[in-house]
């Protein structure tokens, strides 16, 4: 008896086993496909006018320099902004308010910022930003990406610091020294490479959000740095090439949606491997 309820269960086991790595394979094929089509095209049309010239007329020769341009200036104002809010929230919720109601209130509406759809954020710019001031704007579209960098900071910010001992903190508290000189001095130094991690993962995060964009930088087909008009952006680009019935359109999209792929992939690698040496 008792054996035959060990080869049911062992079956089981192994049944289990096989349906989680056919799903694993299911998944991992589609993605492989996904990714052979994209890098077959892009490489094709990723060339030297891609990063030297701007978007051109249909069947022209062209590039994706402003658009290329664009982005970075987007991506990195956002973080510029985001960054250090949320480093600062996650560290008050961690260290100043870890019991307080009024963080319990704040770690929800975080957790809802968290897992909010990217065009909701894209909206609530457009009707605060866009609508009042009569226009689109790259500084809409860099307060919507840094709403999306914001709740992923915090998030981690204060899971890296509950995660240093309480020890630390009592031995630099005891040696006399203020809490904002324990903060600075011993526990964000303690955790910076998992805010890094976060940081970097909102980079990658932010860096092919489109919705967000639709609404707020939309797009300007000309070579511009001016925050107060609207901005070119690769994924706007994209997305407005990719739709265009113009080959040479969709040839600069293959290229634009690789690089923007490689982008990801390299910051999610920099993450693992920052992740990796904490944990060594």
């Amino acid at each position: 008896m008792n054996r035959s309820i060990y080869a049911r269960r062992k079956l089981r086991s192994q049944l289990f086993v096989v349906a989680c790595v056919g799903a694993a394979l299911f998944g991992m094929a589609w993605l492989a496909a996904i990714l052979w089509e994209l890098v077959g095209e892009g490489i094709r049309h990723m060339n030297a006018d891609f990063f030297t010239l701007s978007s051109p007329p249909p069947n022209m020769r062209g590039g994706m320099l402003n658009a290329i341009v664009g982005s970075l200036i987007l991506v990195g104002l956002a973080t510029l902004v985001g960054t250090p809010i949320g480093i600062l929230t996650g560290t008050y919720l961690a260290e100043y308010g870890r019991y307080h109601g009024f963080s319990a209130g704040v770690r929800m509406l975080n957790d809802i910022l968290l897992s909010a759809p990217s065009i909701v954020t894209g909206l609530f710019v457009y009707q605060i930003l866009v609508v009042p001031f009569g226009g689109f704007s790259a500084i809409a579209g860099v307060v919507a990406l840094s709403l999306i960098v914001l709740p992923v900071v915090v998030r981690q910010t204060e899971n890296m610091l509950l995660l240093i001992p309480d020890s630390q903190r009592e031995a630099a508290t005891a040696l006399g020294a203020p809490m904002a000189l324990v903060v600075r001095g011993v526990l964000w130094r303690a955790a910076r490479t998992g805010i890094i991690t976060a940081v970097l993962l909102a980079i990658a995060r932010i860096s092919g959000e489109t919705a967000p964009l639709l609404f707020t930088a939309l797009n300007d087909n000309f070579f511009s740095t001016d925050l107060t008009k609207p901005m070119a952006n690769l994924p706007y680009m994209i997305f407005q090439f990719a739709l265009s019935p113009y080959k040479s359109w969709h040839d600069l999209a293959w290229a634009g949606a690789l690089l923007i792929t490689f982008t990801v992939l390299f910051l999610s690698i920099i993450a693992r491997v920052l992740v990796s040496g904490e944990r060594r």
